[in-house]
């Protein structure tokens, strides 16, 4: 995972925000945190369906997930967007 890409500005972290991005077809790849919920795995897999969406199982937890995007509550779910 590469941690500078999550550090910049375009991403939306969260599934609601994750979700929008993916109807809108501005996600490029969805990083999950390893010990994300299955329910939301299965959300943004069927969102993802027959769009060019990569979707990564990160190595790291939802709390760090959190730190690598600098914000000061855990992620289970950040994006990649597109402008």
């Amino acid at each position: 995972m590469g941690e500078s890409s999550l550090e910049t500005k375009n991403k939306v972290v969260g599934l609601k925000q994750t979700l929008r991005a993916i109807q809108q077809d501005k996600t490029c790849v969805v990083y999950l945190a390893n010990d994300v919920d299955e329910h939301i795995v299965k959300k943004i897999k069927l969102a993802s369906h027959g769009k060019n969406v990569k979707i990564v199982i990160t190595r790291v937890g939802r709390k760090e997930l959190g730190q690598i995007c600098r914000i000061d509550v855990s992620a289970a779910v950040v994006a990649l967007v597109q402008e």
